[in-house]
């Protein structure tokens, strides 16, 4: 297949292209998610710099974090529909492109209102990045590589995800932290390059109507929703309630139309694929914990262990290799036993931030955090994989915008705790409000093993009583 064919999904199958496609689909998106995640990550300790540099403080600052955050949840759900119906390669180019003049922007900001502005920008280039790359990937790979190519794009993700403090600390340090906005440029035009030489891919079995109403609602809502997660606790308890009303008010809504929609924009079928939201709900707590993780670790290594963003960044290098590795070995995972490595993954990762808080030197710290970050990489990675291993390849832009929604706005929890414990003019946090979220997180992280628990039970069970499926917890192909 040359350049410009087109690679045609539907009921029938995926036609698969050959390995210099695929090859190019996979550094595309592997440069696409290593500059969503090092952007997602590699300003908070640029912060209080960016405020004396731009002559902004208080509040404002957060903004810097939060629009780009609140831009991308917002938007990947209607985005991954759009790939599938449109072309995936077509918008994951879009994207690229985007994220890179937005990029350009923020480095030249002159004043906080434009980052900010810039910056709700590179949000919705990375929203179009990340669903739209993973479905593109599940429908040029053949099913039995399919894992391990999106765990090798996860994997280079995890290296931004995890070195991302250190890298925007270290550039901040060095050079500015405008520094972090310019490396974005070349890499996004590369991955454009790169996209541009891949096969197109799109869903052929499905009308190219789009559920425009249906699209505005779900939007409208979730934008409601992630403001109130990022801003509802500075505001009155009867304006916090108010805005979980309004999103509430809006997804009933969009419910209701995608039932009356000729051509859904989400076929809600799709929230009765049980492994499917088993995973994508498991991972929205495994999300949480990581971005809690990784922001109170480098955090701790600077003021409780009193190293400088150089020495902390390399503390830090154990922990950021071992995420970077679990991609590739999440890839590896059979399908079948995702769930329950899910399950385990979150019980080690409760266990693992309570840990941290009770650790009383600096090389067990470290080593209790390479642990961590091997779970948590595990858990992560896992989500995206296995969520597209148990739908139609032909809807996967639809099911990755979904799952991304959810552990976008889950992740949208953990950067308000996380919040809590940063000192904007030291950059660092206290022993004891650290101490206090790593307990929190942990123990809304061993809740959610033991829900996931539970369902793994009770699904044997109905198993037991003679649904068909096998008692290794495997589904038999799901509808959507």
């Amino acid at each position: 297949m040359s350049k410009g064919e087109t690679l045609r999904g539907g009921a029938g199958g995926v036609t698969t292209p050959p390995f210099t496609t695929r090859r190019w689909a996979l550094l595309a998106m592997s440069v696409g998610v290593f500059c969503i995640q090092l952007d997602s990550f590699g300003l908070n300790l640029a912060l209080p710099q960016i405020g004396r540099d731009l002559h902004a403080g208080g509040d404002g600052l957060q903004w810097v974090i939060s629009a780009y955050l609140l831009s991308t949840g917002t938007l990947m759900l209607g985005a991954g529909r759009l790939g599938d119906l449109f072309g995936r390669r077509r918008l994951l180019i879009a994207g690229l492109v985007g994220f890179g003049a937005a990029s350009l922007v923020c480095a030249l900001a002159p004043t906080l209102p434009v980052l900010v502005g810039a910056r709700v920008a590179q949000g919705a280039g990375a929203a179009m990045i990340m669903p739209v790359g993973l479905s593109l990937l599940t429908n040029v790979y053949p099913a039995e590589v399919r894992g391990r190519a999106i765990g090798w794009a996860l994997g280079v993700g995890g290296i931004a995800t995890a070195c991302g403090p250190f890298i925007g600390g270290a550039l901040t340090e060095a050079v500015s932290w405008r520094a972090v906005f310019w490396l974005n440029v070349p890499l996004a035009v590369l991955g454009a390059v790169c996209a541009s030489r891949t096969a197109e891919s799109y869903d052929t079995s499905a009308s190219r109507s789009v559920d425009w109403s249906g699209l505005a609602t779900v939007t409208a809502a979730l934008a409601a929703l992630c403001v109130v997660i990022d801003r509802g606790a500075r505001w009155p308890w009867p304006a916090a309630l108010a805005g979980v009303a309004v999103a509430s008010a809006l997804l009933l809504l969009f419910v209701r139309r995608e039932r009356a929609a000729a051509f859904p924009l989400v076929e809600l079928s799709l929230f009765r694929n049980g492994p499917y939201m088993a995973l994508t709900l498991a991972g929205a707590a495994a999300n949480t914990t990581t971005v809690m993780f990784l922001f109170v670790v480098p955090l701790t290594l600077q003021g409780q262990w009193d190293l400088s963003v150089v020495l902390a960044g390399t503390a830090f290098l154990a922990p950021a290799l071992t995420m970077a590795l679990a991609g590739p070995l999440a890839g590896r995972v059979p399908p079948r036993v995702a769930v329950r490595l899910m399950a385990g993954c979150l019980c080690g990762g409760a266990l693992v931030l309570a840990g941290l808080s009770r650790t009383s030197s600096l090389t067990l710290y470290v080593a209790v955090a390479t642990v961590g970050g091997a779970v948590l990489g595990v858990a992560n990675s896992l989500t995206l994989i296995a969520t597209q291993a148990v739908i139609r390849p032909e809807r996967a832009g639809e099911a990755s915008g979904v799952t991304k929604t959810v552990i976008t706005v889950a992740a949208g929890l953990g950067v308000g705790l996380a919040g809590a414990v940063t000192d904007q003019e030291r950059g660092v946090g206290s022993k004891a409000a650290a101490d206090t979220a790593l307990q929190i997180t942990a123990a809304g992280c061993l809740a959610a093993c033991v829900v996931l628990a539970v369902w793994i039970w009770s699904r044997e069970g109905a198993v037991t009583a003679g649904s068909g499926e096998a008692r290794d917890g495997s589904a038999p192909r799901p509808p959507v």
